[in-house]
């Protein structure tokens, strides 16, 4: 492609006991006769960690090299000054990330690529799973992806399968196994790899998957190598415990449309699958919260068909009384224990889903993590789903570890239904509780977690841990935890004598896998411990974490990879960075949908399906499947208002001086405030009777947090007290800190959240620089403005409740084209002209004619006061 030929493409995986170690080989020839770009473009799983990385170029060797995040600061502020994109690892899809990393190659040159990952495999349904991403966007002439599987338990069920995979590439795919052994080969020709006979295209385009699952004789398995030891345990065979489920569901009015309906279509389908010795109750909440019954049910045949009806009646509106809701289900779970309505041995769970954040009753983030953790007391696990982009997704995780569960991520696709209900399976047939593995406590350091609130049927326990004696070559394990019938007991012991007999087959081996595969499941065992953590503890594991990803060379979230490139290259270094749970999602599908890519001075998304009851109607709920409704400002300025349930538009110019400062949003509930400074042309335009004038800065506050952000198109500058922090528009930036979230997606646009209030996205529009007349300017999306309160005003935020209007007395007005009317709207009669105003979401070049009834005389009679109400002295 463009001169440059990957000839060569090899995935290498080798599993020892669940530990997968892969290593991508690329190798590209410079076929064109003047110096090229070469891009090293692969996804992998989010639950990897890079360890190494090298580029070699014509037989020298450039190396990847492991550093903590603050030690590398210095290559990064290098990389970006010379206009480099810094970082290299992005999240960019449910289970993937992408690492990308580019130079510059002579004619004729070749360069190989390499990098290595390594990876725990869970156990899912009964079976371990290893995805690997494939997309190599050109035919290759050796391709290869080459896995093999060394368990001493013994290997059952191997199977591998391709998304992209037809017919004719079903037989490249080789598959064997022996009882310990397994091996997974893939490699098509050329010819193979074309999506026709005379296609150039590659077809290798998607997932390849391998799962298998091991041997069990016995309910666990001890493996002990050089001084250290994991322990796998997974029993077969156990009579499943009656569950007690409490369902406790997001319905305000931001669920409207395809996501109620989807997450009825999942519970519908979880009721036909609920034994009938379980108990249940579904809790809706909104403004107010809502229960089916007032206790847990059992699920006899005949409650199960009420329990539908009430599913298929549950509808979407108001606002998200979430801590009211999680609450209520607590309650009506502690009562049923206390009250002996739900039998001694079951196992209980809630499952709580929001697509959004608290802005009913308790809506501080701190006290609901607490209350709900007080009234949990570690009795069952909280599993927590954020359902779409909208959800901080931060506070769901956190309260779910503190509370013995997880949280994970609903996507808002086609198959959000199947998403739901595949959870629910994972979860759905507990077979112990309170699963306790004991271990000599004079004899191990160093241990990874070893109690667990429920074990599922299908999953896996896995802990590790170092001996005291790195000579120890014995363990003995005790086990207990709670069945449906009686308690669990037993143990299990293990020697590295029968150890060595099962690692004959050396060759399968690669380095201390048990020593890697302690480390890797203590760092994440830290990192997820350190979501919820704060102060003295917070920072204790932090540093553990650290060196540990340090000494055993991890790319964790807390260690970068600088990736030092060749002299020719300007020698500038790139950063490989663990991406974190941000706000990338929400953005990648705003802009994603059509009519969202803006080209606007500046532009205000509102989303009218998420409108405060007190002011929403049938008429209000607009499926957010159209984006075509909302309220924008945009040019000299130009406003435009939807208003949907008229589908139509109503418009306003202010014309302001240059070095005006406008206040656009103003919560004084929230402490949200943003104000945008005028800016003018080069010079001015004589022709014209009124003088552009764009948003050249921003000022985006929360005064509760004392935090400040200002925005020009040439920085960006956070104060957080007294402490400043500067960033250009050449960075790629991920920052997370107490109350802010900030992602700045180098010469695009930036992501802002502030506690738990409305999101902001900030565009940056370029001109050409040489333009006699126009300057850069600032566009801004706002996210989530059910997050504000009722109080919001300013010269765009009054706009984010619902306004209604009517058109009377239509009659020609001076231009023939644009007829005038009088519009009856906040109790004012005013004359108002049918006409255009330019929407540059949809055509970023052109801009899209949009009509709308303009209000003349900077928006009087429609804006609340008059337009200089809203001029304020400064940004901030």
């Amino acid at each position: 492609v463009n001169g440059i030929e990957i000839y060569s493409m090899k995935i290498d995986s080798k599993v020892t006991s669940r530990f997968a170690h892969n290593v991508i080989t690329s190798r590209a020839v410079n076929r064109a006769n003047v110096s090229k770009e070469v891009f090293f473009d692969v996804e992998l799983p989010k639950t990897a960690f890079i360890t190494n990385f090298s580029m070699t170029i014509d037989g020298v060797t450039y190396p990847g090299t492991i550093k903590e995040k603050e030690a590398a600061k210095k290559q990064y502020e290098k990389a970006v000054s010379r206009g480099q994109t810094a970082g290299l690892v992005k999240a960019s899809g449910r289970k993937t990330e992408k690492f990308t990393v580019s130079v510059n190659i002579k004619a004729a040159s070749k360069v190989t690529f390499e990098l290595t990952y390594e990876e725990l495999l869970k156990r899912r349904f009964g079976k371990y799973e290893m995805f690997i991403k494939v997309k190599p966007k050109q035919l290759v002439k050796d391709f290869e992806i080459e896995v093999d599987i060394f368990e001493p338990q013994g290997i059952t069920e191997l199977e591998a399968e391709g998304t992209f995979i037809t017919n004719e590439l079903q037989n490249t795919i080789k598959k064997t196994s022996s009882e310990k052994k397994g091996h997974i080969s893939f490699k098509p020709t050329l010819d193979q790899q074309r999506t026709c006979p005379s296609c150039s295209q590659s077809a290798l385009d998607g997932d390849f998957t391998v799962r298998y699952d091991v041997r069990r004789t016995t309910p666990d398995n001890l493996q002990i190598v050089n001084g250290y030891f994991v322990h796998f345990f997974a029993p077969t065979n156990l009579p499943k415990l009656p569950k007690n489920v409490v369902f406790v569901m997001d319905t305000s009015s931001s669920m409207y449309g395809k996501a109620i309906e989807q997450t009825k279509e999942a519970l519908l389908k979880i009721l036909d699958d609920i034994n009938e010795d379980d108990f249940f109750n579904f809790i809706l909440f909104d403004t107010d919260v809502s229960t089916w019954k007032e206790t847990l049910i059992k699920a006899t045949p005949e409650n199960l068909d009420e329990a539908r009806k009430f599913v298929q009646n549950i509808d979407a509106s108001g606002l998200t009384n979430l801590h009211g809701g999680l609450m209520r289900g607590i309650d009506i779970l502690n009562a049923a224990h206390e009250g002996n309505l739900v039998p001694e041995r079951s196992a209980s769970i809630i499952i709580m889903l929001t697509d959004g954040q608290p802005n009913r009753g308790v809506s501080d983030i701190q006290t609901i993590e607490t209350e709900v953790k007080n009234a949990i007391g570690g009795r069952y696990p909280l599993y927590n789903l954020g359902f779409g982009p909208g959800v901080d997704f931060g506070f769901l995780e956190r309260m779910a570890l503190e509370n013995k569960g997880l949280a994970r991520r609903i996507y808002p696709d086609s198959d959000a239904a199947l998403q739901l209900q595949g959870f629910y399976d994972e979860v759905s047939n507990p077979m112990l509780t309170d699963v306790k593995l004991n271990y000599p406590e004079n004899e191990i350091s160093d241990l990874t977690m070893n109690s667990f609130k429920h074990f599922y049927d299908g999953s896996e326990i896995v802990v590790a841990g170092r001996f005291v004696d790195s000579n120890q070559n014995h363990l003995t394990v005790d086990v207990r935890g709670e069945g449906a019938n009686d308690a669990l007991s037993y143990t299990t012991q293990q020697d590295d004598e029968k150890m060595a007999q099962a690692f004959q087959e050396q060759g399968y081996i690669f380095g201390e896998y048990i020593e890697r595969l302690w480390a890797y499941l203590t760092i994440e065992q830290l990192l997820e411990r350190r979501i919820a953590a704060t102060g003295e503890e917070k920072a204790n594991l932090t540093a553990e974490a650290l060196a540990l990803s340090l000494k055993y060379k991890f790319v964790t979230p807390l260690t970068s990879m600088v990736v030092t490139k060749p002299e020719e290259n300007d020698s500038e270094d790139a950063i490989a960075d663990k991406p974190t749970e941000v706000l990338n999602m929400y953005l990648k599908n705003l802009l994603s949908k059509p009519g969202m890519c803006v080209y606007a001075k500046l532009l205000f998304i509102v989303n009218l399906t998420s409108i405060k009851p007190s002011f929403s109607s049938q008429l209000y709920r607009i499926p957010v499947s159209q984006p075509s409704w909302y309220t924008s400002v945009d040019g000299d300025p130009h406003f435009i208002i939807s208003v949907p349930q008229k589908r139509d538009a109503i418009c306003f110019n202010i014309n302001e001086n240059p070095g005006t400062v406008l206040s656009l949003i103003n919560d004084p509930v929230t402490g949200i405030t943003v104000n945008g400074e005028l800016i003018g042309d080069k010079r001015a335009n004589s022709d014209a009777k009124v003088q552009n004038s764009y948003f050249g800065k921003l000022g985006i506050a929360n005064k509760h947090l004392d935090l400040k952000l200002t925005v020009t198109p040439e920085k960006i500058t956070i104060q957080n007290g007294n402490e400043k922090t500067a960033f250009t528009w050449l960075d790629s930036v991920t920052l997370q800190q107490a109350g802010l979230t900030l992602i700045i997606n180098r010469k695009k646009n930036l992501v802002l959240s502030m506690g738990g209030g409305a999101s902001f996205v900030v565009v940056l529009h370029q001109v050409w620089k040489k333009h006699p007349l126009h300057r850069d300017f600032l566009g801004l999306y706002t996210l989530e403005v059910d997050k504000l309160s009722e109080q919001t005003h300013g010269l765009l935020g009054q706009f984010f409740h619902p306004i209604d209007f009517t058109i009377l007395e239509i009659h020609p007005g001076s231009d023939p084209k644009k007829p005038d009317a009088t519009m009856v709207v906040k109790n004012n009669e005013l004359i108002v002209t049918r006409g255009w105003q330019k929407d540059y979401g949809r055509d970023p070049k052109h801009g899209v004619d949009v009509p709308c009834w303009f209000v003349h005389d900077n928006g009087a009679g429609l804006i609340d006061g008059v337009h200089t109400d809203y001029i304020v002295s400064s940004l901030f």
